[in-house]
């Protein structure tokens, strides 16, 4: 039998952290003079945060220096990280801790798989650091998803062969990236829009231990 490995993303997945970063884009935009739509913030799930400013400029119709862009990167980042300094474990999204002490009861090993470069003190505020086995995150990686590279450093930290490796997505570029991978693709939320996932859920609240042993089952 071979060993199962399963690889959780964090904004949308574990906590929602999207708010934020909503937050502190719509700042930098109202800054340079346009506004900033939550549906237009659809745009950055899952995608760096170089890519993200390049798509609001875009959006906002402004040229930068690299100067500039280089002051806005840090500027977003510094208003984003006041806004999760109040995070604490209220802001675990429902059931993620029941499945994560399912896996661990099990010694089922455990990665993050993310685009934040924040996600150990974020994991670290909410209190659920220690469940982890590896952190994998945009400090880790030089290509951003739908490229796989994220995935698959985490499957070889784990030392889970990639195809025994189960990953929970909130964007679609994650579930792009974990399919081109060859691991098993669980989308979290919308299925309209990932509907390119294997399986579909709205929330872990859907996902009941039954089918968890089903996935840890699946390769005996």
């Amino acid at each position: 039998m071979g060993k199962v490995g399963f690889i959780f993303d964090l904004d949308g997945v574990i906590v929602d952290t999207a708010k934020y970063h909503y937050l502190a884009w719509r700042k930098l935009a109202n800054e340079l003079g346009f506004e900033f739509t939550k549906e237009q913030n659809e745009l950055f799930k899952g995608v760096s945060r170089k890519r993200c400013l390049e798509i609001l400029l875009d959006i906002g119709n402004v040229k930068a220096t690299q100067k500039q862009f280089d002051t806005w990167m840090i500027e977003k980042n510094l208003d984003y990280l006041a806004y999760i300094e109040k995070m604490d474990a209220s802001e675990i999204l429902p059931d993620v801790p029941r499945v994560l002490n399912f896996l661990k009861e099990r010694n089922i090993p455990i990665a993050l798989g993310s685009a934040s470069k924040n996600a150990q003190p974020i994991l670290e505020k909410v209190g659920l650091l220690p469940y982890f086995d590896s952190i994998v995150d945009g400090n880790n990686v030089a290509k951003a998803k739908p490229d796989p590279e994220v995935f698959l450093i985490a499957a070889d930290n784990l030392k889970v062969k990639p195809e025994l490796c189960v990953v929970f997505e909130d964007a679609v570029a994650g579930i792009q990236a974990a399919n081109a991978a060859d691991m098993v693709s669980i989308g979290i939320g919308d299925l309209d829009i990932l509907n390119e996932a294997q399986y579909n859920f709205k929330d872990f609240t859907e996902i009941d231990n039954q089918f968890l042993e089903l996935l840890l089952n699946k390769n005996k």
